[in-house]
């Protein structure tokens, strides 16, 4: 098991040599980078974004021979980060990291200073993982059913946390709520740690989060972890029932992380970090610190990548409105 301290340890070092020890190779495109980069992440330090974004430029830097700066802009759901990035000048200085929150919000918010999937060249697919289904210590229920049973007990009274209206923790309790039948109340943080804090002091009773962050949480019995939400059990807790299988069959709360460039940046920019960040997702040794963290490497085309955000705003679109959530 890769603890945090282990994993921020890697940033630094382990995770930017081979296996040998030697660095590497400098990257096959004289002409760029000649001056630093910086990797918008438009949320607080942290959270699933943040940590990716610090492992791939961290490798990025070594790669190409020049910096790769990871710059957070959390404030209004990502939108204030993500518009930076949009209007960045398309010449492969500004990059965006986000998450699966950037193609929801495509179709769920009636005004934003961006068009989510026109403004943003896609570069790749990062990782994916599940949300976990966490709840605080002091709730007295220990598994998927009993916490449904208490939610629908307590109709409106349980509180859950996300990074915003919107994002992929509203959007999947949202769907979680509707398939379990119960009523719960959301409330929006800048991130995961002022989320974390919020739910093991009892201000949110639940929150679907990302299970890394949270797990030594749950070892030290700060949360209880109920259930996680991808198709099959997470590798780093294979104990730990799918919300599928413990109780609502068909629900499935896997988030991404991915890589996107300003709109009409050259395409050869666009062709050469894709292959330099999927050649920095393949390498053992990030692959393991990804893989311990609850994620799952992944390294797509931008085509591929860019038919996964387009469906991926229908989808959650179309839920969104079913279930009448407003976002504006």
């Amino acid at each position: 098991m890769v603890t945090r301290r282990r994993f921020v340890q890697a940033l630094g070092s382990s995770a930017l040599v081979s296996s040998s020890g030697t660095a590497f190779s400098a990257a096959p495109v004289a002409s760029y980078p000649v001056r630093p980069v910086r990797m918008i992440v438009p949320l607080a330090p942290g959270g699933g974004s943040d940590a990716i974004a610090r492992l791939v430029s961290a490798n990025l830097t070594e790669r190409f021979g020049q910096q790769f700066i990871v710059d957070n802009r959390p404030a209004a759901s990502g939108i204030v980060g993500t518009d930076l990035v949009a209007k960045a000048p398309p010449d492969g200085y500004t990059l965006l990291t986000v998450f699966s929150t950037h193609a929801m919000s495509a179709e769920l918010f009636a005004k934003l200073p961006y068009d989510p999937i026109n403004d943003f060249a896609p570069i790749t697919l990062a990782t994916q993982s599940p949300l976990v289904l966490l709840v605080n210590p002091n709730l007295p229920v220990n598994n998927l059913k009993e916490f449904i049973a208490y939610a629908k007990a307590n109709p409106g009274k349980l509180n859950y946390g996300s990074s915003g209206p919107g994002s992929a923790p509203h959007l999947m309790t949202e769907q979680l709520n509707a398939m379990a039948g119960i009523q719960t109340t959301h409330i929006a943080y800048k991130g995961v740690a002022p989320l974390t804090t919020a739910l093991i002091q009892g201000e949110l009773q639940f929150a679907l989060a990302n299970i890394f962050t949270t797990l030594p949480h749950v070892k030290a019995g700060r949360m209880k972890l109920l259930a996680t939400g991808g198709v099959k059990r997470s590798p780093i807790a294979p104990d730990v029932p799918t919300i599928a299988e413990a109780g609502l069959p068909g629900y499935d709360s896997v988030v991404w992380y991915g890589f996107f460039a300003p709109a009409k940046t050259p395409r050869p920019i666009v062709d050469t970090l894709h292959k330099e960040i999927v050649a920095v997702l393949r390498r053992p040794e990030v692959s393991k610190i990804i893989i311990d963290g609850g994620n799952e490497p992944v390294g797509n085309t931008p085509a591929e990548f860019t038919a996964l955000v387009r469906a991926e705003a229908k989808k959650w679109g179309a839920l969104g409105r079913k279930l009448g959530v407003s976002l504006d």
